[in-house]
C-alpha cells in the first residue's frame, strides 16, 4: 500500500480481546488482506506545549483539533525515511499532511526544526505549515508513543482500512537523540485496539460483523490516554483551552 502524504478519512476505535480478534481476522478473510509490511512497528514523538495545551485542547472534544508528530514506520536506520505529519480533526474528519525525509534529518529536525529546506513546492509548503505551528504554539518533543500494528485493505475499495495495534507503549524522556520504541505500556487492559478508517460508510457485510460479534467503538486517543494515565498534572488544566 502506496502512503499518501495527503488525504482525509474518518476513524474509529474499537477494543478487543484476543479470543475476539481471532475470530474477527478469520471472518475478515474473504473480504481483506494484510498489507505487504505484516507485523511492523510504529513509532510516533509528539511535539506539544510546555504545559499539554494541545492534548488538553483535544481532549476537551472541540469541533477543531490539531498534532505534530514525528512518525517512523518501524524501527528506524540511517538509510531509513520518516515523516513531519500534521494530524486535523474536524467535525469528525481526520485530515493529515506530511512530508518525508532521511532518518538523519528526522534526528535533527527534532532539535533544530528551521534548519533545512525542501526542494518541492509542495512539500515546502507543507513544512512551511509545520514550522509555523511549531513556532506559533512554541512546541517540543514531549513524549513517544510505539506500537506493533497489522494493517488489512480492501483491494475493491481503497479508502477502507483496518489496522490492529498491540502492545501499545510510551517514552517521555531522550526523545531527541534517537527513534526507538523502548517505553511502558499504556494500557494493559486493551489486548488488542482496531481502529477502522473510511471515506464513507462501512460496507455492509463489515457493519453485519461487527454487529454479530458484537463489537462496539470507544474513544481512545493513544497520546490523551498516555497524558491522562502517566502525564497530567493538576496544574495542567487551569488553564484548559
Amino acid at each position: 500500500m502506496k502512503l499518501k502524504n495527503s488525504f482525509q478519512r474518518k476513524e474509529k476505535k474499537y477494543p478487543l480481546t484476543k479470543e475476539k480478534y481471532y475470530l474477527l481476522r478469520e471472518k475478515l478473510q474473504p473480504f481483506m488482506r494484510e498489507d505487504e509490511y505484516g507485523l511492523h512497528t510504529i513509532i510516533s514523538v509528539y511535539f506539544d506545549t510546555e504545559d499539554y495545551e494541545m492534548i488538553r485542547h483535544s481532549i476537551a472534544k472541540p469541533m477543531y483539533k490539531e498534532k505534530f508528530r514525528i512518525r517512523s514506520y518501524g524501527i528506524p536506520n540511517e538509510n531509513s525515511t520518516v515523516f513531519l505529519e500534521i494530524k486535523k480533526k474536524v467535525s469528525g474528519v481526520v485530515y493529515k499532511r506530511r512530508v518525508a525525509l532521511p532518518y538523519q534529518s528526522g534526528k535533527e529536525y527534532l532539535q533544530h526544526p528551521h534548519s533545512f529546506k525542501f526542494e518541492q513546492t509542495k512539500d515546502q509548503q507543507i513544512k512551511q505549515e509545520i514550522d509555523w505551528l511549531i513556532a506559533r504554539k512554541r512546541l517540543e518533543p514531549k513524549v513517544m508513543i510505539a506500537y506493533d500494528r497489522r494493517a488489512l485493505f480492501d483491494s475493491e475499495n481503497e479508502d477502507f482500512r483496518i489496522t490492529f495495534d498491540f502492545n501499545i507503549r510510551y517514552r517521555k524522556e531522550q526523545l531527541s537523540q534517537v527513534l526507538d520504541d523502548k517505553g511502558e505500556r499504556v494500557a494493559s487492559e486493551i489486548d488488542v485496539l482496531m481502529e477502522v478508517k473510511a471515506l464513507g460508510a462501512y460496507p455492509l457485510w463489515f457493519s453485519e460483523l461487527l454487529a454479530e460479534l458484537e463489537i462496539y467503538p470507544t474513544s481512545f486517543s493513544k497520546y490523551a490516554q498516555t497524558y491522562q494515565r502517566y502525564l497530567y498534572c493538576k496544574e495542567d488544566f487551569l488553564n484548559v483551552v
